[in-house]
């Protein structure tokens, strides 16, 4: 009897090994096809480069081709939705945007929760913004640009590329901590132009958008909004230095539909953050305004929360309904 129990163990130890074993073959096979990442805007912008550099960087680690899909629309939620209806099979992922943290709270009846739809992967970068002006303002610098401000409110206009983007974002989160009112004027596409054509004010614009412009002397920039200065333009301060507590930075990453097995989150998590340990892709990075985001999936995990959350009250205190 006592053998007979000893035997019916060891078949049920053998039987419980085998699921993990297929499981770790599998993940360690992955991937055996083509892998598709898929962007939620138009090919081209910042979004899609982020993307294109992940993904070459994977093709070349992992033998296969690791594929750019652009789905633009809805602000990136038809490309969120596409991922989260795939197969959690690890052929299927997102190049995770601000626009996926902000869209929570923005958009009311979505089919997804991002949150819950959506395993994070691996962080890939985050990105700071400028404070710029046009050089026909009087303030020279944060202080006195936040003293005119106040002494003209409502009169100056900030432009943004659209309600409940990062650059609008930013401005009501520094209307809110400094008490001033810069008035949102939305653009579709480029929001540059009309700065630097004097139409506009202010803007809490991209480095990627903004930078050569500042270095040209076009724009004036104030401020930096990371929590740190940034080595590209060491002389700007940080709005935190003026503002304290003041961050405003958008974070990228990669994520796949929930219920992707965790050997294969794991393996591409460790890929991706030997990529950002590359000199090459973290010189690129930089060139774009960004600071590599190395995290793991858990690391990230919270971090999305964090920022979802933030920029879920930002919103809801300032009233901001999608176009």
């Amino acid at each position: 009897m006592k053998l007979c129990r000893r035997r019916l163990l060891r078949l049920g130890a053998g039987a419980a090994a085998l699921p993990l074993g297929s499981l770790l073959a599998w993940a360690q096979a992955y991937p055996t096809r083509p892998v598709r990442i898929v962007v939620g805007f138009a090919a081209g912008g910042g979004v899609d480069i982020f993307a294109r550099l992940i993904g070459r960087w994977l093709s070349e680690r992992l033998g296969q081709a690791f594929v750019i899909e652009p789905r633009p629309g809805a602000a990136g939620n038809i490309g969120t939705e596409a991922v989260v209806r795939a197969s959690p099979d690890g052929y299927s992922l997102l190049l995770i945007a601000p626009a996926n943290m902000a869209n929570a709270t923005l958009y009311e009846k979505l089919k997804f929760n991002f949150i819950a739809d959506i395993a994070p992967i691996a962080g890939i970068v985050r990105t700071p913004y400028l404070v710029v002006v046009n050089p026909s303002l009087p303030p020279k610098t944060l202080p006195e640009f936040i003293a005119y401000a106040k002494a003209n409110r409502g009169k100056l206009n900030m432009a943004s590329p659209g309600n409940g983007t990062p650059p609008h974002l930013n401005g009501e989160l520094f209307n809110m901590m400094t008490g001033v009112d810069l008035v949102n004027i939305p653009y579709r596409g480029g929001y540059v132009p009309g700065l630097l054509g004097g139409q506009v004010h202010v803007s809490f614009a991209s480095m990627a958008a903004s930078i050569e412009y500042v270095k040209a002397g076009s724009l004036r920039a104030l401020a930096i909004t990371s929590r740190t200065r940034s080595d590209a333009l060491p002389d700007i301060p940080t709005v935190g230095e003026f503002v304290p507590g003041y961050e405003a930075t958008s974070v990228y990453g990669l994520g796949g539909p929930k219920n992707m097995p965790a050997t294969i989150i794991e393996r591409l998590n460790t890929e991706i953050n030997a990529g950002l340990a590359d000199s090459k892709i973290k010189s690129r990075m930089a060139d774009l305004g960004g600071d590599v985001l190395a995290l793991s999936p858990g690391d990230f995990k919270r971090l999305l929360a964090d920022e979802t959350e933030k920029w879920g009250k930002v919103i809801r205190a300032a009233g901001i309904k999608p176009e």
